[in-house]
């Protein structure tokens, strides 16, 4: 096993690896300290058997440079192929602003080849390759100096077996002209907007019960200062508070340092300097908001008129087109969204692209009383009554 330490060798293998028509793609990083992922190691190969033309590398190296690597992504002449890309992508897009171009995901592809939902690596390289893999080094610290024989036996199983999943998979796609479709889902990895968060919409991920617009102010500044406190420091943002005590706080509404030190939840770190500032400052923003400017909660789909009748039926619809196209259902569309049509929405994936074609058509013509279902034994069928 090679372990490339110089940006000099890095740029030698990404020169080699431009040569070939892709190369597999991994990452190790920490995230369980920091606000953004601390990246440890990458894994490359291109075309090979084994170990052969793979490598690890150590962006933690002295003088290590990851732009042979980053320059590589641009080559639009390369496939980089990875398997669950977003966290990788989310990684080289915040630390250099670029992303792999053209990329494949082997989970989204083996979704759409019918391995099931959000398949595991794990599942492929038993299925396609007929191997198994030690998972023992997953939850190490990748940080720490030297890398374990272990540790680098395991990161390089997670590209080596990438190469005859890829060739399998994309084989699959292309007999099955399903292509388009794995392109299709790969747009929004590749859209900076994924991985844009904004502070001023962090209360939206904030769990409440209740929906107050003066409530929810005092939610939103809390979250809106502890996402910037955390962005600002690289900490998690539960080590500034956690969403209890958040909710806890806009609750209380405290307006000194002592009435802080009356919380239950709050972290004794939080009850003084910065953060104690932050949070009585963010209160007192969340208390004087106008009620003009009191968050408003979207509550169109709650208001949904849904069929329950017409609901069932698309079920039966998505599962009898899923099993005949080999493709996993709630890539198609999920249960809120089968409800979101029953009740007149048309504004949902399930009716654009791709999915349009393996459900939504049939999905519309049912809506319109266009089409029946019959049951024939353990087969559905779509009887057209036009």
């Amino acid at each position: 096993m090679k372990t490339l330490t110089t940006t000099q060798d890095l740029a030698d293998f990404c020169t080699a690896a431009a040569q070939h028509p892709y190369v597999t793609v991994d990452t190790e990083f920490l995230r369980e300290r920091t606000y953004y992922s601390k990246l440890c190691l990458v894994q490359l190969a291109y075309p090979g058997e084994g170990d052969e033309n793979a490598v690890l590398v150590d962006p933690l190296a002295e003088g290590m440079s990851l732009e042979p690597l980053h320059e590589l992504f641009r080559n639009t002449d390369v496939v980089k192929v990875f398997h669950a890309a977003r966290q990788d992508l989310e990684i080289f897009w915040i630390d250099a602003q670029v992303f792999p171009e053209p990329l494949f995901d082997t989970q989204v592809a083996a979704m759409v080849c019918g391995f099931g939902e959000q398949v595991g690596y794990e599942t492929l390289v038993r299925k396609i390759c007929k191997q198994g893999l030690d998972k023992t080094s997953r939850f190490t610290d990748w940080s720490r100096r030297p890398l374990s024989k272990a540790q680098q036996t395991y990161a390089l199983a997670d590209v080596t077996h990438l190469r005859k999943i890829y060739e399998y998979l994309a084989a699959e796609l292309e007999k099955s002209g399903r292509s388009r479709w794995v392109t299709e889902e790969l747009t929004i990895l590749t859209s900076p907007a994924t991985y844009d968060i904004r502070p001023q919409d962090a209360w939206k991920r904030v769990k409440t019960r209740t929906t107050s617009g003066k409530f929810l102010a005092v939610v939103r500044e809390l979250a809106q200062f502890r996402e910037e406190y955390a962005q600002a420091n690289n900490v998690p943002r539960n080590r500034v508070f956690k969403d209890d005590a958040l909710v806890e706080l806009a609750s209380t509404k405290p307006r000194s340092g002592s009435d802080l030190g009356n919380s239950r939840l709050l972290l004794r770190e939080a009850r003084k300097g910065a953060i104690s500032e932050g949070i009585l400052a963010a209160v007192k923003r969340g208390v004087d908001c106008p009620p003009e400017d009191h968050p408003k909660i979207d509550k169109s789909r709650d208001k949904m008129q849904v069929n329950p009748a017409l609901a069932d039926l698309l079920r039966v619809l998505l599962k009898s087109k899923t099993e005949s196209a080999g493709v996993a259902a709630k890539l198609i569309a999920p249960s809120s969204d089968l409800d979101a049509i029953a009740a007149g929405m048309r504004d949902v994936p399930a009716l654009s692209g791709w999915r349009y074609e393996v459900f939504g058509e049939d999905a519309m013509r049912l809506c319109e009383g266009e089409i029946a279902l019959t049951a024939k034994g353990q087969a559905v069928k779509v009887v057209s009554l036009g």
